[in-house]
């Protein structure tokens, strides 16, 4: 499964056409993905009809700033359309705050959700994952490190070990060469956003390199060595 990372409707509709599976919309990449405002979300549903989970972050942390505004944007989200959401907090000594979580998910009515990458900067990650699975979520997003997959491979192996659900989505930082060893401690999900855009986060998502990722993905392409 490849999730891309979007940041409105053309993003949709470029990661659709190069075979992406499904999306992640945020705002903000600046600040690693924020909320987005209901009227993309709304252009965005109506660009494609992958499915789309939508980021519910409304600060560069992983405490919510307002956790009340916070739940009444779940509400207006679910009303233009979105049924499947990204979200996850920590509290100040980094284990998962269930309290606030739960907060929110109890606007969303049941709705499919990805527990982001909250757990990277967890105290301990295996038992960050144990409580957002005990939450409900059906999917971690993590790259087992806050600097990415190159740092933590180690921590996505023992992740890879855990009987699921939820599903482990293997993102930050990801590169091509790091999709042989994941695959083969038995990652199946993954997520990329500036991989898929060779020109930066300024310029829209390449339909072209999806479809790269897509096959490699699922096995129909090679991986290109990384420079020595």
């Amino acid at each position: 499964m490849l999730e891309v990372i979007a940041l409105g409707a053309h993003d949709a509709e470029r990661a659709q056409e190069g075979g992406a599976d499904r999306l992640e919309l945020v705002a903000d990449m600046a600040a690693d993905g924020l909320t987005p405002p209901a009227g993309v979300v709304r252009e965005v549903l109506s660009a494609t009809d992958l499915p789309v989970r939508v980021m519910l972050r409304d600060t560069a942390g992983f405490a919510p700033a307002d956790l009340d505004a916070l739940r009444r944007t779940a509400g207006e989200l679910l009303a233009v359309g979105a049924r499947e959401f990204v979200l996850g907090f920590l509290t100040p000594h980094g284990a998962v705050d269930a309290e606030a979580c739960r907060a929110v998910l109890a606007e969303l009515g049941g709705a499919r959700w990805t527990f982001h990458r909250a757990l990277d900067h967890a105290a301990d990650p295996v038992a960050a994952w144990g409580v957002a699975a005990g939450l409900g979520c059906d999917t971690v997003l993590t790259a087992g490190h806050p600097g990415g997959v190159d740092q933590g491979l180690d921590v996505l192996h023992r992740l890879a070990d855990l009987d699921g659900p939820p599903e482990l989505l293997v993102g930050g930082g990801l590169r091509e060469e790091h999709l042989p060893v994941l695959r083969a401690a038995g990652v199946r999900a993954f997520h990329v956003g500036g991989a898929v855009r060779p020109g930066g986060w300024a310029e829209p998502v390449d339909a072209a390199a999806v479809r790269r990722w897509s096959d490699l993905v699922n096995g129909l392409g090679a991986v290109t060595p990384a420079p020595a």
